[in-house]
């Protein structure tokens, strides 16, 4: 987790540290706020739409939908009637021919009111069993990021492509087919939460309340999901969720409502750079997250100095995690050395994580990753969410942490939103006035992390009812070697020490960061690895 600073109209994402948690413990009646795992907000970059031709046509009411839609009010009542497209295409060598349909569901509250209009993009393959063909649903995280990272990053028809050997150029990012695309193996439905993307809640005064926590999300996404499923005649087909960053957590409550909420039960989850419990992300009040963050320390270290190749990379991630785990840990959660023990300890920690020496003393052994000048090296200013990622640094001579831009968060992240508006209206035929809302603030700063009668709701008993519940849930891991914000050691430990179904979680390792699928070769591995994991 990360704490966010607003200045202007930029989002600054720095250190991961959790004080909202904190702060519930002192305040427990007050809704706790977190700052987004993944901060990325809209700007408008000129995109190109893919190279796709598509057949439109006026969208029918799906069968057994409601022919009579409510009359909504203000912006709900901006969003257009659903699209509806078909297209073909080929990935991987095989032509597929599938249709795209771009609208919203509503969601009632118990007296049948609407209280959102939930907005979606549905893939389905066209002839397919629904008996035997998986889908999969799929939403971000932050909270309050849109799903357009996903859709049009990792698992969509179409992507948004950087420039071959300027990554952070996002100015001339283009929309192209993806060659990795997930279609092959899945029906995909890409669904944004409530106040985020095209989702509108219909009463901005109340939508706090309804929708910006926890446990009202998960119950939001399940009854979505249901609505989709029932009205498509899906019910009977294997049934996927996948989350990137808070979507870890999100995915997990989900699973959790719709086993209990809307008695269904699912038979994965795929989980990207995920967050899987909060404790274990803040640096700044807890040794074990500066441990579990260390290992993504070296790994960026060793990429940067050419030390890590394929062959070898599983060793020396299995070293460093040892490491953190062991002499690091046992450290830094002991009396604080001193005099030639502190200097000892240092430079053993400057030299694993290849951060100057005295930043580690300054920083006492505990780096914190959005700090500045953690991150400022040598006129170069390294990412939170790829370590080996810089950009040259604006202030070299230092600055105030909630003025040091970060190179994916500031920079070609920003991308996405525009791309994807441009993606809706001329391969999907959905035409809006509204911005897509690729961050809300609004909803990360009112979010509330509570659970049922908890201060701060834990997700990973939850998961281990789960696995026992469901003797066949499996659960598929990626992470990227680089990324400090939601590190790779984190996702092992927790996966260690889950006592039932360990054998159903896969841990999945990859060159890259937080956004790994930005890297072709890696959007490609991680293509294959879900193919294997979608076909057991």
């Amino acid at each position: 987790m990360a704490d966010v600073f607003v200045s202007g109209d930029q989002y600054h994402m720095f250190s991961p540290v959790l004080r909202a948690i904190r702060a519930s413990f002192r305040k427990s009646h007050a809704p706790v706020a977190f700052a987004a795992l993944l901060c990325l907000s809209t700007a408008p970059v000129l995109t190109h739409a893919a190279p796709t031709a598509a057949k439109t046509e006026a969208a029918p009411a799906p069968e057994g939908a409601k022919n009579t839609p409510p009359a909504f009010q203000g912006a709900a009542a901006l969003l257009p009637d659903d699209a509806v497209t078909h297209h073909t295409d080929t990935f991987a060598g095989r032509k597929i021919s599938y249709t795209a349909r771009a609208g919203t569901l509503v969601l009632r509250d118990d007296a049948g009111k609407p209280t959102a209009r939930m907005f979606y993009v549905a893939y389905t393959q066209d002839g397919a069993d629904p008996a035997h063909r998986p889908v999969s649903f799929f939403f971000n995280g932050g909270p309050g990021a849109g799903t357009a990272y996903l859709h049009l990053g990792a698992a969509g028809p179409t992507m948004l492509s950087f420039p071959s050997g300027n990554p952070t150029d996002g100015a001339n990012a283009k929309l192209a087919l993806n060659p990795d695309s997930w279609l092959p193996q899945t029906d995909m439905v890409f669904l944004d939460a409530p106040g985020t993307g095209w989702s509108l809640p219909t009463d901005s005064k109340t939508a706090d309340k309804t929708f910006y926590g926890v446990k009202q999300d998960a119950r939001a996404f399940a009854k979505t999901i249901q609505l989709w499923a029932s009205t498509n005649k899906r019910l009977a087909s294997p049934r996927y969720l996948v989350g990137e960053s808070y979507g870890g957590i999100r995915s997990i409550e989900v699973a959790e409502a719709l086993a209990q909420q809307q008695n269904l039960l699912v038979n994965g989850i795929v989980m990207i750079s995920p967050a899987l419990d909060m404790t274990l992300l803040d640096t700044a009040a807890n040794p074990l997250a500066s441990a579990l963050v260390l290992p993504s320390y070296e790994a960026s270290r060793l990429a940067l100095q050419h030390k890590l190749s394929p062959e070898s990379a599983a060793h020396q991630l299995d070293e460093a995690y040892h490491y953190a785990l062991g002499a690091y840990l046992s450290t830094l959660i002991n009396t604080p050395p001193t005099g030639d023990a502190a200097r000892d300890f240092y430079e053993d920690v400057a030299t694993h994580t290849g951060l100057p020496q005295d930043v580690i003393a300054k920083e006492r052994g505990a780096p914190d990753p959005g700090a500045h000048d953690v991150r400022s090296r040598e006129g170069r200013l390294y990412s939170l969410y790829d370590g080996t990622l810089s950009i040259a640094d604006p202030f070299p001579e230092g600055v105030s942490n909630s003025d040091s831009p970060d190179p994916v968060l500031a920079g070609f992240g920003r991308a996405y939103g525009s791309a994807f508006e441009q993606y809706a209206a001329t391969a999907l035929n959905f035409h809006t006035d509204l911005s897509y809302n690729l961050l809300s603030m609004k909803v990360n700063g009112a979010w509330d992390f509570r659970g049922d009668g908890e201060p701060i709701a834990r997700q990973i008993p939850v998961l281990r009812r789960l696995l026992a519940l469901n003797p066949t849930l499996r659960i598929f891991i990626a992470n990227g070697y680089y990324d400090l914000a939601c590190p790779f050691a984190s996702s092992r430990w927790v996966a260690e020490h889950i006592p039932v179904g360990r054998n159903r979680i896969g841990l999945h390792l990859y060159p890259g960061g937080h956004m790994l699928y930005t890297r072709p070769e890696t959007r490609a591995a991680l293509a294959q690895d879900v193919k294997a994991f979608l076909s057991p």
